[in-house]
């Protein structure tokens, strides 16, 4: 995939939030039963991904109602599925390629919901399939590897850490190989977070009635796989980040 110039990603950020006090709503009617989140499970991701974002998506406000789907848990991804869920969340996984041969049948399925007024949260694949090359054309704009493009402090594709300006504040988080995001100069976005480089690491854009939000690195990664790639872990894992992306996502 090519390199996009870094200075039209920063040209296409309509806006970075640099501090909020909102007041979260969901964007579903009022319900006595918790909304509904879907998080695959299945070949597009790996072991450990898809439950560290539940744990997340339980260490929220939201008081979601988990559910894993695909083709080995049983709630399969199907039209079904996603009609009765407020969230559909693509958790991290193996190289673009696989994991869009694994989901290119569900991509009408995930567009449909996403623009019926459906949340979608990508995470390092995740956020590679929410572009269009492959992908499910969520964004924009499209995707591209940060560690290809100019200035990127991450030069391999093995598990290490990177640093990104969250809303204005410089953190540490768990990277593998994910991507940045290269919107149009005229794209209704709002940038999160940034890489040092300036490439866009964290956005939520509009997709219809519905809302998507991205992000390269992982924000949900707990301390033991920090531990495992040998790596030192931060004074302050990434959890509140990855619930600021999830409010965004979440909020009308």
């Amino acid at each position: 995939m090519a390199t996009g110039g870094i200075g039209r990603l920063l040209a296409a950020a309509r806006r970075v939030t640099a501090g909020r006090n909102l007041t979260v709503r969901s964007p579903l009617p009022p319900s006595p039963y918790p909304p509904v989140a879907l998080v695959y499970r299945g070949p597009a991701t790996v072991p450990g991904c898809p439950e560290a974002v539940a744990a997340l998506l339980k260490s929220s406000r939201w008081g979601f109602d988990v559910r894993y789907v695909g083709p080995d848990e049983v709630l399969p991804l199907s039209r079904q599925a996603l009609a009765g869920a407020a969230l559909y969340v693509q958790p991290g996984g193996g190289s673009l390629k696989r994991g869009y041969r694994h989901l290119k049948r569900h991509r009408d399925e995930i567009r449909q919901f996403v623009h019926s007024g459906g949340r979608y949260l990508g995470i390092c694949l995740g956020g590679y399939l929410a572009g269009a090359t492959p992908g499910f054309g969520l964004l924009p704009g499209d995707t591209d590897q940060y560690v290809g493009s100019a200035g990127a402090t991450v030069d391999s594709e093995e598990d290490t850490v990177v640093q990104v300006s969250w809303c204005g504040r410089w953190r540490t988080l768990f990277f593998q190989d994910g991507p940045y995001f290269r919107l149009r100069p005229d794209a209704d976005a709002e940038v999160l977070a940034t890489y040092l480089n300036g490439a866009v690491a964290a956005v939520v854009t509009r997709f219809g009635d519905g809302k998507v939000g991205v992000v390269g690195p992982h924000p949900e990664a707990t301390d033991d796989w920090y531990l495992d790639a040998g790596l030192r872990v931060p004074d302050r894992l990434g959890v509140d980040l990855g619930c600021d992306l999830l409010d965004e996502v979440m909020r009308p």
